[in-house]
């Protein structure tokens, strides 16, 4: 009977831009991508990923209510929140991936780092070490806090990251989130 492989990148939650986010889904084969940028961004399901595993969140990069901009809901981090309970990480890695990879992607690997490993300061000084450039949108933060029912620990956690440096577009960030 033949062994189930491990991936390379198991436990491994990888954020990146829409640019290169084809790229890394070739190289690094994540059983699970989060899409969460503006509608008219939004990519196709990547080739060779099944459906399931491929969640597109149509939200604009914004905290507050904007005309002509979609602000994150309640219901967009409850899917997101469902997506990543449904992922495994001895299985394969996750891929996020925004416009730049900067606020809403390491949001949601913030997110999914703590619901993974139950600890969400953590999390967020790991994200911060793999990613001097995150800046976890605040909005879906909040509403994570609270769809996890968390008490204000992850805004907590997100605060304690404090400033991030200045980039236009972050590079891959690999946040591993153990074994």
């Amino acid at each position: 009977m033949p062994r189930a492989t491990v991936s390379a990148y198991s436990h491994t939650i990888f954020v990146t831009s829409l640019f290169e986010m084809p790229y890394f889904v070739r190289e690094l084969s994540p059983v699970r991508v989060l899409s969460i940028i503006q509608p008219e961004f939004q990519p196709d399901r990547p080739q060779g990923l099944d459906a399931a595993k491929h969640l597109r969140v149509a939200v604009h990069d914004i905290s507050e209510q904007r005309p002509d901009q979609i602000l994150v809901a309640h219901r967009d981090v409850e899917a997101l929140v469902g997506f990543v309970e449904g992922w495994n990480p001895s299985e394969g890695a996750f891929l996020a991936h925004c416009y730049a990879g900067v606020s809403r992607s390491t949001a949601a690997a913030l997110i999914a780092a703590t619901m993974k490993t139950g600890d969400p300061h953590r999390s967020a000084l790991h994200l911060r070490a793999a990613a001097p450039h995150a800046q976890p949108n605040r909005r879906i933060i909040a509403l994570a806090d609270e769809v996890l029912d968390l008490g204000g620990a992850l805004i907590s956690a997100r605060e304690s990251m404090g400033e991030a440096t200045s980039v236009p577009e972050g590079p891959l960030t690999v946040l591993r989130i153990g074994s």
